[in-house]
Formats: structure tokens, C-alpha cells, sequence
């Protein structure tokens, strides 16, 4: 039974991105965020952006097939496999996540090509060997390359070395040529405002999100090779025309040698 009155995150994030599975409390609460925070739309839209250019990118040149997404929020538009299969429609898709609201919409709205696979595991991002054994057992080929998507998930991880073990155990289980996509919000561009809005957000109920300086979101990337333009604010990502505005979301792509 859904709990109506209390605001959940994917659900939030569904409603800044414009989506439709959202209820009043989730309204109220991101709308309360964006009044302190106006800036979040924006960072939202830069996220998806980021998502729908780095996986055009993996499942085109670099010719990736396999991608395992973790922390997947609620479906909304140019999800990971819609932008892979659109390139490639034999990609398969292993979305992860641990709530059972977006278990209930993602298997419903989560479809997939005919050529392809999409799957759903519900796993823990603080046990990756638990994920890394489901996605093997259900859908890919962990001797084959995979691109990894880590997006506005290890904010959620408040110990930053947790964090990198956790991307290191990932990272390690994957086969050279491998990939892996991470943005994550950051505090350096409009920090105090942001921080502000963060502490509305971790006091609304909603799973604790903390921000991280870009440099610790590059440290993420140790030992992989970091493609151009390296860690950079979402709209400087190879942008397809003139880049909007710096936003508070930093994002890379890297390539396990």
C-alpha cells in the first residue's frame, strides 16, 4: 500500500523532470525545494541530458552493448534504454533499485525493444556483489563490456570512502573496455543555496542526499581513463550546441583500460 502523505525522492524528481507519477505531497515538498532552490529544474533536465548523450555516445561509437543502471528512479523520458536501443536495438538493460515504488512502476513502463532486453533486479547500492550477481544471473554477460550509470545515486551514500569502495567493487567485477558514466550534485557553483534546499530535502522524509566537491566526484574515476572533457559541469559535456549555463550536477565518463 502506497502511503500517499509522504513524499518520496524518485517521485520528486519525476515531477521536476515534468513526468506524471507523482502525488500532491511530492508536489508540495518540490516545489518547496525549488522556491529555496529554483535551480533544481534546471540540474534535473542538465541530468538527463548528461544520461541521453553519454549512453547516445556508449551504444554508437564506443559500441557498447550492455548497461547495467543503478539507482533507477522513476521512469520518465529518454530513459537508458530508450537512448540505447534507439542506437543499438539489441542492447540489454539491467535498471537497479530498491524501492518497491519504482519496482511497481518500472516493470510496468520499462518496455524495451523486441531485438533487446530490459530488465529490473531490486538490490541494495550498498551491495554491489548482490548486484553485480543479479544482473549476471538475469540478463548480461559480465565477460562482455558493460557501461555502468551512476547518476544521483552515491550522493546518497554519506561516507565518501564507502562510496568509492562501493564503485571500486563495481568497477572491479566489470572486463576491461567496460564504462562508467557518474553525476552527482555538487556545491560549488550556488553551494550555500543548494545546501539550503538539501536540508529541506533530507528533513521532508526523503532518502538523505549529500553533495560532494567535483574533486571527490573525479576521485571516482581512479584508475580508469577519463574521457573528454573530464569531470564538468552537466551542460559542458559534450554538448550538442552552445552549453547552458554551469550547474551544481558534475558528470564524467570513463573507460576501464
Amino acid at each position: 500500500m502506497i502511503d500517499k502523505t509522504v513524499s518520496h525522492s524518485p517521485r520528486i524528481w519525476n515531477y521536476w523532470l515534468g513526468g506524471k507519477d507523482n502525488y500532491e505531497i511530492d508536489r508540495e515538498i518540490g516545489d518547496q525545494f525549488a522556491r529555496v532552490f529554483p535551480e533544481i529544474v534546471p540540474i534535473a533536465k542538465e541530468s538527463r541530458g548528461f544520461l541521453t548523450r553519454a549512453v547516445t555516445f556508449l551504444a554508437g561509437e564506443a559500441g557498447i552493448r550492455q548497461f547495467l543502471d543503478i539507482g533507477t528512479g522513476l521512469p520518465t523520458v529518454n530513459n537508458t534504454h530508450e537512448v540505447a536501443q534507439r542506437v543499438a536495438p539489441e542492447a540489454r538493460v539491467v535498471y537497479v533499485d530498491n524501492d518497491p515504488i519504482v519496482l511497481a512502476h518500472a516493470r510496468a513502463l520499462l518496455v524495451g525493444s523486441e531485438e533487446g532486453l530490459t530488465e529490473y533486479i531490486e538490490a541494495d547500492l550498498r551491495e554491489p556483489a548482490a548486484i553485480l550477481a543479479g544482473a549476471g544471473a538475469t540478463t548480461l554477460d559480465l565477460s562482455r563490456p558493460v557501461a555502468l550509470m551512476l547518476l544521483n545515486i552515491l550522493g546518497h551514500l554519506p561516507d565518501y570512502d564507502q562510496a568509492k569502495e562501493v564503485v571500486g567493487t563495481l568497477v572491479d567485477a566489470l572486463p576491461s573496455g567496460s564504462y562508467v558514466a557518474i553525476a552527482d550534485g555538487t556545491n560549488v557553483i550556488k553551494g550555500p543555496e543548494f545546501e539550503a534546499a538539501i536540508a529541506i530535502w533530507n528533513q521532508s522524509g526523503s532518502v538523505p542526499y549529500h553533495l560532494r566537491h567535483p574533486d571527490q566526484i573525479a576521485g571516482f574515476f581512479d584508475g580508469l581513463e577519463l574521457l573528454e572533457p573530464g569531470v564538468v559541469s552537466c551542460p559542458d559535456w559534450r554538448p550538442e550546441g552552445a552549453p547552458g549555463p554551469a550547474v551544481d550536477e558534475f558528470c564524467g565518463l570513463a573507460r576501464k583500460p
